[in-house]
């Protein structure tokens, strides 16, 4: 591994299963969870710091409301023994949770983060940890979105969605690497 640290932590964000309901849309990166599961395979065979991050939505159709089946995190992810569950209730990973206080505990400095949604919870959670001085990579084929409408009615491709949501991170707020890079084999 030669794109980050020794000590970067692993975020697996809201890989659920409620993210794959139809009335969310068509959805990019078909792959993205096989390559989050071998990012998390490496983290795990050298003993590097992984954190899993789970919505626990409020919103009342929401399909990550803690009793529903879509709440549960996907199994090709699973967190294993005494991996720690960071769950939140809105799109950052550190509002409301104590994750800033644990990376610091364990000298954490950089976050290689993957998971669900590009446009949404992947994004903001890099946003604040570039704001609050972490060095954040997000791994873009180890990411999704889904198609959105736009305010004035226009529909964007998934395709599009994510990829103009890694363009806006991209050297501002992380750098945008593919899992290849991240693990030293592109």
């Amino acid at each position: 591994m030669t794109a980050t640290d020794d000590n970067a932590a692993l975020l697996i964000i809201d890989v659920q299963e409620g993210l794959d309901e139809p009335r969310l849309g068509a959805r990019n990166n078909p792959g993205a969870e096989s390559n989050m599961a071998r990012l998390l395979a490496e983290w795990r065979s050298r003993r590097r710091p992984i954190f899993h991050v789970q919505h626990m939505s409020t919103e009342p159709d929401s399909p990550l409301r803690p009793e529903r089946p879509g709440n549960a995190i996907k199994r090709e992810v699973a967190p294993l023994g005494g991996e720690p569950i960071i769950q939140k209730r809105v799109n950052s990973a550190f509002i409301g949770t104590d994750l800033q206080e644990r990376l610091e505990a364990a000298r954490v400095h950089s976050l290689v983060i993957v998971g669900l949604t590009t446009d949404h919870c992947v994004s903001s959670t890099a946003r604040m940890a570039g704001d609050l001085g972490f060095r954040a990579t997000v791994v873009a084929d180890a990411c999704a979105a889904h198609e959105r409408l736009s305010y004035d009615g226009a529909l964007h491709s998934a395709e599009i969605v994510h990829e103009l949501a890694l363009a806006n991170l991209h050297e501002e707020f992380a750098t945008i690497l593919t899992t290849g890079q991240v693990l030293g084999r592109d």
